[in-house]
C-alpha cells in the first residue's frame, strides 16, 4: 500500500502497540508501526500516534523524538501514556512520581463531550498502566479530561496535539475505539484500509521477496500456519510445506492435520520426530528452556534435514514478536520466549532467510485475511494451539503418562463445548496438567493421582484475555467424564485468571 496519508504509529515499546495500528484498520484506516529509528521516514503521515512504553522519561535510556521533525509533518499527533509524558515534557511540562501508580481499570471524566470525547459517557471506564503523572502544565495546555481523583489524564496543547494517559487501544477502556476515531476524525482524507487491499500487498511482497527460491513452510494446522500456506501457495512460489509430529500433539491431531490440508490442495510432508523431542525435553522442568528446546528442534527438523531450502517461512504474529522482544529496534520487555524466536531463527532472519508475512497481524486479522483466501470456516476458526504444543500444557517435567492424560481431558472438553455450541464463543480452550497430585476417593479406597485444570479464554489478540463464564452442564459433564474415564486423574479445576496478570497457556 502506499505509505501517504496513513496513520503512523511510533513505537516506544509498549506490548500494546501493534494494537493500536489493529484499531486503526478497525476503524477503517491503513496504519503503520514505525521503529523510533525509523521515524524520520514516514513519508507522509495523515496523522502520528506516539505510543506507551515501559520506561519512565525521567530514565537515562528513555527513548526521545526529534519533536521538530514531528511538528514539521504539520498533523495531528496523539500521544497514548509515555507517549502524552513525552509531549508534556516537549511543552514545557513536568513528569514525575505519581503518588499511587495506577494498574488497571480507572474513571474516565471528560470535561466536555466534544472534540475527543464527542459521544463519550460522562463517566467511562478505561485501563490505565503507569507510575509517573504529568506536572506543572503550559498556559496553552488544555486539560480535556481527568481521572476521578481529579488528576489530569488527557491533554491538549494548540489545534493538534493530544495526550492520553489511558490505553485506549484494549477492550478494557470500553470507549476507546470512540475515543481512537474521534482523533482519527481531526486528520484529513486518510487511507483507508481493505483486506483484500493488503492480500495483494502481502502477495507482491512475498515474491519480491522470494523470486524462483525454494521456501520451506513449516506448519501446524493452527491457524496462523495454515493461512501462511495458502497465501504461499496463491503466491505461486517454490514451496514445501513440512508438519512435523513432535509427540507434543493433540488427540488424533495428525490426521485431522493432514485432512485439513488435503481439503485446501495444499501438499503437506509428514517428519516424524515423536522421539527427537521427547528425548531432549527428559527431565526440563523450566519453561523457557522448554521453548528454547523445541524452537531450535523445529528448525533442526524443518531446516537442517531438508537440504534444498533457500527459506524458512513462518505463521509468526504480531504477540510473538512482541512478548519475545526480538525485534533488533524493539524497546520492549521479554514476556516469554516464543518457540518461533529462539536464536536459531534469529540468526537466520539476519542472513535474510526467514519469511514472515503475517508479522505484523494479530489472530483476528490472520482469520480475515485467511477468509479472503477461500479457507473454510471451520479451519480458520479453530481455537489457537501453541507452537511448542502440550509441553506448555505440562508443567514440570514431561513424560509420555502425563501427555496422554492431557490428551484424554482436552478431547472430552473440547467435546463437550462442541456439543453444547459452545466451541466458536470461545477464542480458546484446553486443558492443562497440575503437576501436583492430590488425595482423593475412588472405588472406596484412597487414591493420589494429578488434577486437571480446565481453560477457556476470551480475547482479540492473545494480548490480553479473560476468563468465559461456562454453564454449569458443560463443566459438570467435562469433570464427571474425565474423572470417570481418564486413568491417573482425581480432581478437575477451572482456570479463572485473566491476562494479565496470567498469560493465556500455563508456560
Amino acid at each position: 500500500m502506499e505509505e501517504s496519508k496513513h496513520v503512523a504509529v511510533v513505537d516506544f515499546g509498549g506490548q500494546y502497540t501493534q494494537l493500536i495500528v489493529r484499531r486503526v484498520r478497525e476503524l477503517g484506516f491503513f496504519g503503520k508501526l514505525y521503529a523510533l529509528e525509523d521515524f524520520a521516514e514516514m513519508g507522509s503521515p495523515g496523522a502520528v500516534i506516539l505510543s506507551g512504553g515501559p520506561k519512565s522519561t525521567s530514565d537515562p535510556d528513555a527513548p526521545d523524538i526529534d519533536f521538530e521533525t514531528l511538528n514539521n509533518y504539520g498533523v495531528p499527533v496523539l500521544g497514548i501514556c509515555y507517549g502524552m509524558q513525552l509531549l508534556n515534557l516537549k511543552f514545557g511540562g513536568r513528569v514525575e512520581p505519581s503518588d499511587r501508580r495506577e494498574f488497571g481499570p480507572a474513571m474516565l471524566v471528560p470535561e466536555k463531550a466534544a472534540g475527543l470525547y464527542e459521544g463519550v459517557s460522562t463517566k467511562s471506564q478505561v485501563w490505565m498502566s503507569h507510575s509517573d503523572t504529568v506536572g506543572n502544565l503550559s498556559a496553552d495546555c488544555e486539560v480535556l479530561a481527568k481521572n476521578e481523583d481529579g488528576t489530569p489524564v488527557s491533554l491538549r496543547w494548540g489545534d493538534r496535539y493530544y495526550g492520553i494517559q489511558f490505553h485506549p487501544e484494549v477492550t478494557h477502556s470500553h470507549e476507546g475505539l470512540r475515543i481512537l476515531h474521534n482523533f482519527l476524525l481531526q486528520a484529513d482524507s486518510l487511507q483507508e484500509f481493505r483486506i483484500d487491499d493488503f492480500k495483494r500487498e502481502l502477495l507482491d511482497k512475498i515474491r519480491a521477496q522470494v523470486g524462483d527460491k525454494q521456501v520451506v513452510c513449516g506448519v501446524s494446522g493452527g491457524v496462523d500456519s495454515t493461512v501462511l500456506a495458502v497465501l504461499l501457495k496463491e503466491a505461486g512460489i517454490k514451496m514445501r510445506a513440512i508438519f512435523v509430529d513432535n509427540g507434543l500433539l493433540r488427540k488424533d491431531e495428525g490426521e485431522e492435520v493432514r485432512n485439513n490440508f488435503h481439503r485446501m490442495g495444499v501438499e503437506v510432508e509428514t517428519a516424524e520426530a515423536a522421539d527427537l523431542f521427547l528425548g531432549a525435553l527428559t527431565g526440563v522442568t523450566d519453561p523457557e528452556k522448554k521453548r528454547e528446546i523445541i524452537g531450535n528442534l523445529f528448525i533442526e527438523v524443518f531446516w537442517d534435514r531438508v537440504g534444498d531450502a533457500d527459506m524458512l517461512a513462518q505463521g509468526t504474529l504480531y504477540p510473538d514478536v512482541i512478548e519475545s522482544a526480538s525485534n533488533a529496534k524493539s524497546k520492549a520487555s521479554v514476556i516469554k520466549t516464543h518457540h518461533n524466536r529462539v536464536a536459531r531463527i534469529l540468526e537466520l532472519q539476519e542472513q535474510g532467510k526467514v519469511l514472515e508475512p503475517l508479522a505484523d497481524l494479530f489472530k483476528d486479522e490472520v482469520r480475515e485475511l485467511g477468509m479472503s483466501l477461500g479457507i473454510a470456516h471451520d479451519i480458520v476458526h479453530r481455537h489457537p494451539f501453541p507452537g511448542p504444543g502440550l509441553a506448555v500444557r505440562c508443567p514440570g517435567d514431561i513424560t509420555e503418562d502425563k501427555l496422554q492424560i492431557i490428551r484424554e481431558c482436552d478431547a472430552i472438553f473440547i467435546t463437550r463445548l462442541k456439543d453444547y455450541g459452545w466451541y466458536d464463543k470461545v477464542w480458546q480452550a484446553y486443558a492443562a496438567l497440575v503437576p501436583v497430585k492430590t488425595v482423593g476417593v475412588k472405588g472406596d479406597e484412597r487414591s493420589y493421582e494429578f488434577a486437571v485444570s480446565l481453560r477457556a479464554v476470551v480475547s482479540e489478540d492473545a494480548m490480553t484475555a479473560d476468563w468465559v463464564e461456562l454453564p454449569y452442564p458443560i463443566l459438570r459433564e467435562t469433570s464427571h467424564r474425565i474423572l470417570n474415564e481418564v486413568p491417573g486423574v482425581n480432581r478437575v479445576l477451572y482456570d479463572i485468571s485473566t491476562k494479565p496478570p496470567a498469560s493465556i497457556e500455563w508456560e
